[in-house]
């Protein structure tokens, strides 16, 4: 299954097709007509109820930014632990 990535105009509109339509449609007809899944489109409605704006549901980061930042702090923490593990195995062998 092919995962798709939604821009913030396409949510914004897909959430006021249903708020207009809700009334005489359920929700997997509206997401039909969008050709997107009725979980997906009962997300982007919950987010936005909640928050008046899409964030990034994946991770919570409010930009691609901070996202990259957390990828980057996940990578050093990772490299830190190899060397600390080549450490370990250095002063094992050297005996």
């Amino acid at each position: 299954m092919t995962k798709h990535s939604y821009d913030k105009e396409f949510k914004e509109q897909a959430v006021q097709y249903y708020l207009d339509n809700k009334d005489h449609m359920t929700m997997n007809e509206i997401s039909k007509n969008l050709g997107i899944g009725a979980s997906t489109l009962h997300k982007w409605i919950k987010l936005f109820t909640e928050t008046g704006e899409f964030g990034r549901a994946s991770g919570n980061f409010a930009s691609d930014k901070d996202k990259e930042i957390a990828r980057l702090k996940r990578q050093l923490r990772d490299a830190e632990g190899a060397i600390e593990v080549l450490k370990k195995s250095i002063g094992i062998l050297s005996k």
